[in-house]
């Protein structure tokens, strides 16, 4: 919520998947969404804000990220500016 679009009300759409035996949960919103192009390479770093949000610390991503592999997984993301993001967590 803290990214939500001042345009149009929130939604968050969570799904699961099986791909290939692996399952996938999906999170997506319809917020500000990220230019990958310009921060792609540095999404999941810490201490990484990509909006001026007055309570963006820079590492939820990185610790999320930390986690997820941790216990052999893996986390994507896809987005476009003014549309929303979808995180993806890939399971082992």
């Amino acid at each position: 919520m803290k990214y939500k679009s001042p345009e149009r009300v929130p939604e968050i759409e969570i799904t699961s998947k099986l791909d290939n035996g692996k399952i996938i949960l999906s999170f997506k919103d319809n917020g500000l969404g990220i230019d990958l192009e310009k921060h792609g390479h540095k999404i999941f770093g810490l201490n990484k804000v990509f909006h001026n949000h007055p309570e963006a610390k820079g590492i939820g991503l990185f610790m999320t990220k930390t986690q997820i592999e941790a216990m052999g997984g893996k986390i994507t993301v896809t987005s476009k500016v003014n549309e929303g993001t979808t995180f993806s967590v890939h399971f082992i």
